[in-house]
This record gives structure tokens, sequence and C-alpha cells, in this order.
């Protein structure tokens, strides 16, 4: 019998999302197949140090992590065989893969992705460049908008001159988008810090709430629209899912009615004519491409309810993965059942790590 595939789960950060990336990381551990894989989890605390978790069972069962019952771990930044080791540079089993299930800052946004680079090691998702750009939703935009992709109109606004000069960038903002808005962290996921504004007084408190988790903010232009989400997967051919649309259990998406409450409405496929359906999902390739994406995304759309005009609202290069999330929910309705899904993904790390290591990294004179 072959050895079984060495699935290093990373999960927590240092983000806002680190109780999102449990429950994520939860699902992924247990539905991951055991007569191909081996799930090793490291936890990584709010201070950042990364725990090899001895009891993952335990920890996805409550839902937090007793970092007392780990062993600090890192992975070394050089492409060795043991790169995987204790604090005290003992040498650990090494891990064939990476599933880094972390959301937002310092795990979503490149930052990891570049170590587990340096490292030598395949990993599931995007790279440095798709990961970062996909994490900041300025720069997301403007690649969108390079692509030709219709978005909604946006302004991104710094934290330092929000404190500088609050009515002068509240003032700046009245002119060029209109209530209501939305005010978002230009880098940070499952709508964490995200507030809806009406007036002036909103917008003022929407900024602040937004500036505790970035230095960057971005203000959007609010439609009237439902919101549809699309799943893609692959690499220099992906394929998408089914689209499917949220109904909100309040007044938008926000982190209680993705998580919490449990009262949001998943309605998949989505109740689209066909000529949107395929449009989506062309679009929702066309984004994946536009960031250099590889292996998943999520990608979310507006549809305004009067005219049924279609805009890309933002590409999330790791979605949620917990039983209640869109991305694993729209590959099932596509006919990919959960622990498929992982399978795939981490066939396609190691395609895409193929790839890479084709590239030559020295200068070789061309034969003449």
């Amino acid at each position: 019998m072959a050895e079984k595939i060495r699935v290093g789960i990373l999960f927590g950060g240092r983000s806002g999302e680190h109780e999102v990336s449990i429950l994520s990381a939860g699902s992924v551990y247990k539905a991951l197949d055991r007569d191909k894989f081996e799930p090793v989890a490291i936890a990584i605390s709010k201070e950042g140090t990364w725990y090899l978790m001895e009891d993952p069972e335990d920890v996805f069962k409550k839902g937090e992590i007793d970092f007392d019952k780990g062993k600090p771990v890192t992975i070394l930044c050089q492409p060795v065989k043991n790169n995987f080791v204790t604090l005290d540079g003992k040498a650990l089993e090494p891990l064939d893969v990476v599933f880094p299930v972390l959301h937002g800052t310092f795990g979503e946004d490149g930052t990891v992705q570049g170590l587990l680079d340096l490292a030598g090691i395949p990993y599931v998702g995007a790279g440095v460049l798709a990961s970062a750009a996909g994490m900041d939703k300025v720069i997301m935009k403007k690649l969108f908008r390079h692509a030709g992709l219709p978005v909604v109109k946006d302004m991104a606004v710094m934290r330092r001159e929000f404190q500088e000069d609050p009515h002068g960038v509240i003032s700046r903002i009245e002119e060029n988008i209109p209530y209501p808005c939305f005010v978002k962290p230009a880098n940070l996921g499952s709508s964490v810090g995200v507030s809806k504004a009406k007036n002036r007084e909103e917008l003022a408190a929407a900024l602040e709430e937004a500036a505790i988790y970035d230095r960057k903010l971005v203000v959007e232009q609010g439609v009237e629209a439902r919101e549809i989400e699309c799943s893609v997967m692959g690499n220099d051919h992906p394929r998408c899912s089914v689209p499917g649309e949220i109904i909100p259990s309040g007044e938008f998406y926000d982190y209680e009615a993705k998580y919490l409450s449990g009262q949001s409405e998943l309605i998949i496929p989505a109740p689209l004519s066909e000529e949107q359906r395929e449009r989506v999902r062309r679009l929702a390739v066309e984004a994946f491409k536009a960031v250099d994406c590889s292996g998943l995304a999520r990608v979310d759309f507006f549809v305004t309810k009067d005219t049924g005009e279609i805009y890309v609202n933002e590409i999330n290069t790791m979605p949620g993965f917990t039983k209640i999330s869109m991305f694993p929910k729209l590959w099932e309705a596509s006919g990919v059942p959960y622990g498929e899904l992982l399978t795939r993904l981490i066939d396609l790390a190691f395609e895409r790590h193929r790839d890479r290591s084709r590239n030559v990294t020295e200068y070789k004179e061309l034969k003449k």
C-alpha cells in the first residue's frame, strides 16, 4: 500500500477571521479521505506562533484552540527535505503538501504563500500575487477594471488621511459616492468591519470601524441587488460551478449572517435566466484569471433587481469551508461532493508545484 500523503492543515492565524478559520479547518480535517491522506493539524495563535496539535479532534469539537496541548513548530524558509521542525530545531516528519485554511491577513494575503514557496512545499490555493491582489479590494478592483469586468463605483481612503481630516474625507466621499454606500477594510474578508452607511453620521461611524482593521479602506456605491456567488476551481484551465444566491437574514450578508445566525437562505442553483447564468459563470472565470489565481476561488456578484445588470463584487481566494459555506455547497450541486473536492484541490496543488518546478532559476545560454 502506498504511503499516505501528509497534509498540513494550517488554521487560526493573526486575523479577525481567526475563529472562522477554525470552523473551516475542522470541516476539512474531518472530510479528508483517510485512505489517501494523513492530516496534520497546525494551529497558529493570534500572536503568530505555530503549534502542532496533538489532539485536533478536541480542537475542532470545541471550536477553540488550547495551545497548551500543542507543540511549537515552524517551517524553515529553505527547500530542504526536513524543513518542518520544532522551535529547538528538531526535525519532524516532513509535510507533503499544505492546505492553508487561513482567512484574512497573515494567511490569505500572500504572506504564508511566500513562506511555502521559499520552503519548496506544494500548497492548496493561489500563489503570492493572486492572494495579495485578491485580499486587497482596491488593487483587486483595479485589475478587474483593467480586464474589462463590470464593477460598482468605489474609492479608496487611507486611515491616516481620515484621522487627520475626517470632515474633508467624508465630503470627498459624498461628492463621488451616493448613499447608501458600503465601507470595508481593504484587506479583510468574511464581512469583518463592513458597514452600510445611509447618511453622514453612519458613514463616519463606518469609517471608524473599518479603520480598526486596516490602514486602507474602500467605500463602494450601494446597489439594490441580489447577491450571487460562483465557485471556480483549476489552474491554467479553470472551471466553474453552478451559481448560487444568498438571501441575507439582515440588510446585507454580514459576519453574523454568514457564521452565527444560520438564518440566511442559500438558493442553489440561483434562479437566473440561462443568459444571466452563463454570463455569471464566464465572468467568474475571467475574474479568476484577472488576478492570476490558481487552485480555487469564490467570485461574488451583484445582479441589480431592476435591470438585471451584473457586477463583479469581489474574489475570495480562500473561501469558507464550513458545512454551511457556499464554496463547497456550489460544487456539491455541480456534482463534486466535499471529500472529492478536497482531493481535487490537493491534486491541483501538486500540479501547480510541478509546473513551477520546471522554471529555470539560473541563467543558461541558449544553444545557437
